[in-house]
């Protein structure tokens, strides 16, 4: 199965500036979102293993996880309030329901992306070598972030190139197959599969800029403010299933491959290229680092560059992120994006 994660459309760039969210009140029952990746498929073992219930009887609520297989479009239905609550990356949530107006809390930090991502050359050479040659991979994705921070460490811009050519990832390994494809940017499993070439050299990956591409479940803010229940019961369940997974529980991950279209080895293969917070105290140092703002507004400088930022963003600083400590990045009078420790300090204090 091809992992539809990272994409971002300008379909979906330009949606929902007119979205309009029910005033939160309190309420039982949430549906949450999620699509196949690595750091998600707890979300998924959450469902139907029952643990999820197991937590969301303990505070008298009802939560329902469900899979959507384009992750795009599983963003754009929360944004859009058909959910509470979706698995999203840093710069998805920042550029489309952030963007959009709606009002978004990183309730749980769940991994960064630590080698998933890559830029590959076929045959020798080094980053300085891909000017005048051109670049396949997903437009406006996190490839495209990732290819911008590689030109960048090289003194190198998009500019540099021949061309960046959009190509679904669903064809990315056929087309680096064929001869006029000299370089690629992607993801894993593609990555894995498209180095089984003995032709294909790996440049730079998410390794290179460690806590850059960083996988969350986000939740609408006002939803959350009004229903700390929801809150407790996802941290308590989602840690449940890290502690498991810390234990390397075969069980558990043998599900979770399965559910992913790979067997117990290739899954484990993709979490060693992923930082995956199992503890929640390591959880909330990572989120409560000086590293993360200055991240964001790397996030945000590229998606303004690519026009991505909310509909008519005048500037890179257009949306206002919170951090735990009370300080902002962009515009502090348009906060639409937060990342919160509450719930994940709470699972590390054993206070749910």
């Amino acid at each position: 199965m091809q992992v539809l994660r990272h994409i971002m459309t300008g379909a979906a760039a330009l949606l929902i500036s007119t979205a309009s969210t029910a005033i939160a009140q309190e309420k039982t029952e949430f549906r949450v979102a999620w699509s196949i990746y690595v750091g998600w498929m707890p979300w998924g073992y959450l469902e139907d293993s029952g643990i999820m219930d197991k937590w969301a009887d303990k505070y008298g609520i009802d939560v329902e996880i469900v899979q959507i297989n384009d992750y795009v479009e599983s963003i754009n239905q929360y944004t859009a309030g058909a959910f509470d609550g979706v698995s999203a990356t840093n710069m998805d949530t920042l550029s489309i329901p952030s963007g959009g107006g709606v009002d978004t809390t990183a309730l749980i930090v769940g991994d960064f992306s630590n080698g998933n991502d890559a830029v590959i050359v076929k045959g020798d050479g080094d980053l300085m070598s891909l000017k005048d040659k051109p670049v396949n991979l997903v437009e406006l994705s996190v490839s495209h972030y990732l290819l911008a921070r590689a030109l960048d460490s090289v003194g190198m811009k998009e500019s540099d190139l021949s061309s960046v050519i959009n190509t679904s990832d669903a064809d990315m390994i056929a087309a680096f197959a064929t001869p006029d494809v000299e370089a690629v940017v992607t993801w894993n499993p593609l990555v894995s599969s498209i180095l089984e070439d003995p032709n294909a050299n790996k440049l730079f990956d998410s390794a290179d800029i460690p806590g850059e591409i960083i996988d969350l479940m986000v939740v609408n803010t006002e939803t959350l403010a009004a229903n700390p229940s929801f809150g407790k019961a996802m941290a308590g369940a989602w840690y449940e299933v890290m502690g498991l997974m810390a234990a390397g529980d075969e069980d558990v991950l043998t599900a979770m491959a399965e559910a992913s279209g790979t067997d117990l080895a290739g899954y484990q293969a993709q979490l060693a290229s992923t930082e995956m917070f199992y503890d929640p105290a390591d959880a909330v140092a990572f989120t409560q680092s000086a590293e993360l703002p200055a991240t964001m507004v790397n996030v945000a400088e590229f998606l303004f560059d690519k026009g991505i930022l909310g509909e008519g963003a005048p500037s890179p600083d257009f949306v206002g992120v919170a951090y735990p400590d009370g300080s902002t990045t962009g515009d502090a009078n348009n906060v639409q994006f937060r990342f919160d420790t509450t719930y994940m300090q709470m699972a590390a204090d054993g206070a749910l």
